[in-house]
């Protein structure tokens, strides 16, 4: 048997999936979220990252300083992670804590100027690594699957 030939027979040994598996939405995401997180979190990794760092970066540059708790319902970190991510990001220098002047009980986390570049460093990792994710799909469909995504989960967290 060629080379071209022994191609086209399926190997005995390699995992198939039937077709109405491969149908189901709900299982084709999850297949991809563990795919898609490996990615990611390797990726990050590679930068000295994490993706719990970007989000919290993320969500100081574009609402601006916020206690713990806001930053935790923000990205969706629990409170009790929170504390520990930003003695993290505190001891790197990329975030900032000050007394509330409001209330001195609670402390406002700030990016900082090293938080901003690491910030920018990290969506060129991002963007690399999407690129890698989405490979298979051009332009106007990565903005269409981002889109209907975006949809999908509005819908369920009832957000829009």
């Amino acid at each position: 048997m060629t080379r071209a030939e022994a191609a086209d027979v399926p190997d005995a040994d390699a995992p198939q999936t039937p077709g109405r598996l491969r149908r189901l939405a709900s299982r084709l995401l999850s297949q991809l979220t563990m795919r898609s997180d490996r990615l990611i979190n390797e990726g990050l990794a590679r930068a000295d990252a994490r993706k719990w760092h970007y989000a919290v970066l993320a969500s100081l540059e574009e609402y601006g300083p916020g206690s713990q708790a806001a930053l935790s319902r923000r990205t969706g970190i629990y409170r009790s992670d929170m504390v520990g991510l930003l003695n993290e990001l505190t001891e790197r220098g990329l975030v900032e804590r000050a007394p509330d002047p409001d209330d001195r009980r609670r402390n406002t986390i700030t990016i900082s100027s090293r938080g901003r570049r690491q910030l920018r460093r990290l969506d060129k990792v991002l963007d690399e690594l999407h690129d890698e994710l989405l490979a298979p799909l051009n332009p106007a469909e990565r903005d269409q699957f981002t889109r209907l995504l975006t949809r999908l989960l509005d819908h369920h967290t009832g957000t829009s």
